[in-house]
């Protein structure tokens, strides 16, 4: 494999470019003309336009995509994550062009694209499973004996998608008409696909996810866990690994099961399995993203392994070169998603032009990101500037850390996450890791975060009068005194 194509943009484009670049092998990014002057597209060796800024019209365009790479004699597309990563139908037309797909099999992907699908594959294996249904519905009559059988609150779910989309709590029977027409009605309207199932709903959540890894030759390994919990309308802002939680006992547990998913689907590369964690300690299957995860980084830092290096041998058809027994943790990461949203303002978009903008260095602090300074932040993707990742030894010292670098991480031109990033550092919830995906709910309001800032204008303020008042005295001038030359002239 000599010349990988990368079917995205941003920061995963840069990062897959960079591991390829170190691994000798040329690479091709394709871009809209929102990106014509992005990182990424400088970066790569070549570049080829796709078309208008909306991604309908550029970065999903998988047929353009496909006869790009065969015109400039590509041998592998990385898809990164979003976009068509997670699109079966674009896998296997890669593989029809005889150009290696970096990531799984096309049948796996279409089987943990549905739900549905997944959970029976994984039932097989006996990996834990929330209480529900086996089928996609759309009848309302049905979801009520359903949430009968289950007991309230239930949880309904979009069949065909993800990222919060489709999703309603229902608290009680009452309210099940109203949420399930609004469920159906976004997953439609989202997926093209109005049907959506029901399960219980897990109190005190935690979101805990296993990072796979498996190649052609039949070996599955888990990468250890992350914790995602702390999550805004249904999305990721903070990650961390290990999970302050497992013991090695439920780890190794929930590894495997991981890894029984995988096999369930004929896995090969980079995924995800994810898992509710409930109070109990108890945990079930949710669903498995069949691509690389936004928050990989922490497992990278962890484990002293590069996933997207892993990735491509594994396309190429090499076995991995450790199995279970080699890999062990190594300290403590956290991520920050840094996203151009206004944490102020229930974390709304954010676009404008960066005026300034400085990142973080230091030992223990990587960034990865796909922005410059005076690059406009664009409306039509999502906001992420970046990924702000740290690693220490202990949980404390990579909070510590993370704090130092979100200090000196300066944006100006628009509104960022990192305020809200600084509020769960500083939480005691978060410190003491008592905390689930409830944690905006119950924790967080903007008005907390103006007084937290008030706070800080306030002792900034205090301190400048100290220093001024102690400068004063320094430099206070001597009375005045007559001169000796001037009473002897």
């Amino acid at each position: 494999m000599k010349k990988i194509l990368v079917a995205n943009r941003g920061e995963i484009a840069l990062r897959v470019m960079r591991t390829a670049r170190k691994m000798g092998v040329q690479t091709v990014a394709v871009y809209s003309e929102a990106d014509r002057e992005a990182p990424h597209v400088r970066f790569a060796d070549e570049a080829v336009l796709l078309g208008p800024p909306p991604s309908a019209q550029s970065y999903l365009l998988g047929d353009k995509i496909i006869a790009a790479a065969l015109e400039l004699g590509v041998d592998g597309i990385h898809p990164g994550y979003g976009f068509l990563s997670e699109n079966a139908s674009f896998a296997q037309k890669v593989a029809d062009a005889g150009i290696t797909f970096i990531g799984p099999k096309p049948h796996s992907i279409e089987m943990m694209g549905s739900k549905l699908a997944a959970k029976e594959a994984a039932k097989k294996f006996e990996v834990p499973m929330v209480p529900g249904i086996e089928e996609a519905i759309t009848d309302i009559e049905t979801a009520k004996k359903i949430g009968q059988q289950v007991g309230y609150p239930i949880l309904i779910k979009a069949s065909a998608g993800g990222g919060g989309k489709g999703m309603r709590i229902v608290e009680k029977e009452a309210d099940l008409k109203e949420q399930m027409e609004r469920a159906v009605s976004e997953a439609l309207s989202a997926f093209g696909d109005g049907s959506v199932f029901i399960e219980k709903y897990v109190t005190g959540p935690r979101h805990i996810e296993v990072q796979v890894m498996g190649d052609t030759h039949g070996n599955i390994v888990y990468l250890f866990e992350r914790e995602c919990s702390i999550q805004r309308r249904h999305q990721k802002v903070v990650e961390e690994a290990p999970s302050a939680i497992l013991t090695p006992e439920l780890r190794k547990a929930m590894g495997e099961a991981a890894v029984r998913v995988a096999k369930a689907c004929d896995y090969v590369g980079a995924g995800t399995v994810e898992f509710l964690v409930d109070a109990q300690r108890q945990f079930y299957f949710l669903e498995m993203n069949t691509r690389l995860q936004v928050e990989h980084p922490v497992t990278e830092m962890i484990t002293g392994l590069d996933l997207v290096e892993l990735q491509i041998r594994v396309a190429r058809g090499e076995a991995l070169p450790f199995g279970q027994e080699e890999l062990s943790i190594n300290g403590h990461s956290l991520e920050l998603r840094v996203y151009a949203e206004d944490p102020e303002n229930n974390f709304l978009p954010s676009v404008g032009t960066l005026t300034r903008y400085r990142l973080p260095e230091g030992p223990g602090i990587r960034v990865d990101g796909g922005y410059v300074e005076g690059m406009v932040v664009p409306i039509y993707y999502d906001p992420m500037l970046a990924k702000l990742v740290v690693h220490g030894d202990t949980r404390a010292e990579a909070i510590r850390k993370m704090k130092e670098a979100i200090a000196d991480y300066e944006v100006e031109g628009v509104a960022t996450t990192l305020p809200f990033g600084r509020f769960v550092l500083d939480h005691p919830a978060f410190i003491s890791a008592d905390f689930d995906t409830h944690f905006v709910q119950q924790y967080y309001t903007p008005e907390q975060l103006l007084e937290g800032r008030r706070a800080e204008a306030e002792v900034a303020a205090k301190l400048a009068l100290r220093l001024h008042l102690q400068h004063k005295k320094v430099l206070k001038v001597p009375a005045s005194m007559d001169s000796e030359w001037k009473s002897r002239r």
